[in-house]
């Protein structure tokens, strides 16, 4: 399977239209046609589904959409490392890629960049949000340089730095809601109420073991992956949404408001990233910056600041 092949296929992908994909590419249709048809037979799968008589609309199969994405991730590992192996010796320049989910503490890796930011402007940093399956796939495959994560680090397969910072788990809730009359919350205000969670792939997550329940006797009206979406379904009275503090604004005119648990939750991450990993020099300056940041916020906290 050549890159050039997977590049004509994602043409065609993005185009729905093989005429249109060949223009694209400076390809005859039947060039193209050709190309196509042979990475089927490479393959041993049908990919595309050829418009019928009168349309001229390709489809992708259910192989074919399986292939697109894969070859997404292929031509960017490529891209990416393309990009660190023409830099010189002497330049420190490229792209950082860092998997994470939405918390306050990506404030920590702020400070970090912006350390190197003067001395290193040609340095990029892309911020990559999911959930832990998705920080987790991204990295394992090469296309995050760093994940953060909140479950215990495996140090035989990852390096890790402890992020000093905690996130406090609380409800987000509208300011006429009958619980936002309370300081805190506890698991007995929360058990008959309309919930909105975050979507895990286990039943791991630590807010089971807050409850004392397990999801299947807790009322989850709906799930997300971004915590603006559910402000946007809290804000509308469907529930009650179990977050991270700090990430919705709740002061000014918003209709919303943000409580803490009882007994407290708080959550404490790690950014990882492999063991026996090369790292670029771009990605080596900031996990150095990164470590400094860290040790200087430890102090801070140390002497109360």
């Amino acid at each position: 399977m050549e890159l050039r092949v997977l590049q004509y296929f994602l043409a065609v992908a993005r185009e729905q239209n093989i005429s249109s994909a060949a223009e694209s590419l400076h390809l005859s249709q039947p060039t193209l046609s050709t190309q196509l048809k042979a990475l089927e037979q490479e393959l041993g799968k049908q990919l595309l589904i050829r418009g019928t008589k009168g349309s001229r609309k390709v489809l992708l199969t259910e192989e074919g959409m399986i292939l697109r994405k894969r070859a997404e991730e292929i031509l960017e590992l490529v891209r990416m490392t393309e990009n660190e192996i023409s830099l010189s010796d002497e330049v420190i320049a490229g792209d950082i890629y860092i998997g994470t989910g939405e918390s306050d503490m990506i404030r920590i890796f702020a400070r970090a960049a912006k350390s190197l930011q003067e001395k290193y402007p040609e340095v990029h940093y892309h911020i990559l949000s999911g959930n832990a399956a998705f920080v987790q796939e991204y990295l394992d495959r090469g296309l995050v340089d760093f994940g953060v994560v909140y479950s215990p680090v495996d140090t035989s397969v990852y390096n890790a730095i402890k992020i000093p910072v905690r996130d406090t788990w609380g409800v987000l809730m509208r300011k006429d809601a009958p619980l936002a009359e309370k300081d805190a919350i506890q698991p007995q205000d929360l058990r008959d109420k309309p919930l909105i969670v975050s979507a895990q792939e286990t039943d791991a997550w630590p807010m089971y073991k807050w409850f004392g329940l397990g999801p299947e006797k807790l009322n989850i009206v709906a799930t997300y992956n971004l915590v603006f979406n559910a402000s946007l379904l809290v804000s509308e009275g469907l529930g009650y949404a179990l977050c991270f503090d700090k990430l919705i604004n709740v002061t000014g005119d918003s209709n919303l408001c943000f409580r803490p648990l009882s007994p407290k939750m708080e959550a404490e991450a790690s950014i990882i990233w492999k063991r026996y990993q090369v790292l670029s020099k771009a990605a080596g300056k900031f996990i150095d910056a990164l470590q400094q940041c860290c040790e200087f916020q430890s102090g801070e906290e140390k002497n109360g600041g």
